[in-house]
């Protein structure tokens, strides 16, 4: 069994290695130029280059363990049932982020065993800042040159607002119910509006309570942030109350869920029953 810890400091050394890359393209000329993939996500020469950097890295640091990214040739994407263990890799979350100049996009790095997200890295390249979370072991971010902080969830403060993040980008009618749900039953809610996978960060860190997400996203969009917040104390659960399992179904886009800050608060059973 890999002792997961010992991969942080070259996980680290390869986010700030294909972080720098993501920088180069972010400030030369030509980087709002992208090209349409199957599923009109916009691909750019960031998201491949860095993906080229993280598979040759994860090759050379654990060569018998396959990697799924979301640039991986559509080969791996159908043999990838077949892995009790892989790599589960995002090399730019947050594209549209990217091209729209608002500096929130991450890198994600997860590990999945057995369905499980047992180590999550979640990268931000203009900040040199970098979230790890091994769930049951440590919850760290890791700031410019050898700042290192544990981090952990809050705890809801009854009276106070509840602080909700969600994507400036997603929107719709169960978002609005949720939140209307919220209003009604526990007070006051102030919102957080942010890209990629910061918002894991953002509950780790105890910065906010509560993300909900209903619109379509992929496997490899939320598993690191998914270690990340359980390494915190936190949880990411699907609305049937079960935590969310990754590679574990015929698509890779991800249940909608529920990433909670405090888990075993009860307004959150409530809310999965009633809404």
């Amino acid at each position: 069994m890999l002792n997961l810890a010992a991969f942080v400091p070259s996980l680290l050394e390869l986010c700030r290695e294909a972080g720098q890359l993501i920088t180069d393209y972010y400030h030369a000329p030509g980087a709002d130029e992208y090209e349409a993939k199957g599923d009109d996500s916009p691909l750019t020469r960031a998201d491949i280059a860095s993906h080229h950097c993280i598979e040759a890295g994860l090759e050379r640091l654990t060569p018998n363990i396959p990697i799924l990214s979301e640039e991986s040739p559509t080969d791996a994407v159908a043999r990838r049932r077949e892995w009790g263990e892989l790599w589960l890799v995002d090399p730019l979350d947050g594209t549209k982020e990217f091209l729209g100049r608002t500096g929130e996009f991450t890198i994600n790095i997860a590990l999945i065993r057995a369905g499980k997200p047992v180590l999550g890295v979640v990268y931000l390249p203009l900040e040199d800042q970098c979230y790890v979370g091994i769930p049951g072991e440590m919850a760290r971010r890791y700031g410019p040159g050898d700042a290192v902080a544990d981090i952990a969830t809050r705890a809801l403060a009854s009276g106070e607002p509840m602080r909700v993040l969600a994507s400036r980008r997603h929107k719709g009618p169960r978002l609005a119910t949720c939140l209307e749900w919220l209003e009604q039953n526990w007070g006051e809610l102030e919102r957080d509006n942010s890209g990629s996978a910061l918002k894991f960060c953002h509950l780790a860190e105890g910065r906010g309570d509560f993300y909900p997400r209903y619109a379509p996203c992929s496997e490899w969009d939320t598993a690191a942030g998914h270690a990340l917040l359980e390494a915190a104390g936190g949880s990411v659960l699907g609305l049937d109350g079960k935590p969310l399992r990754y590679n574990a179904r015929d698509t890779l886009l991800s249940e909608p869920f529920l990433a909670i800050a405090e888990s075993g608060h009860p307004l959150w059973q409530q809310l999965l029953r009633e809404t």
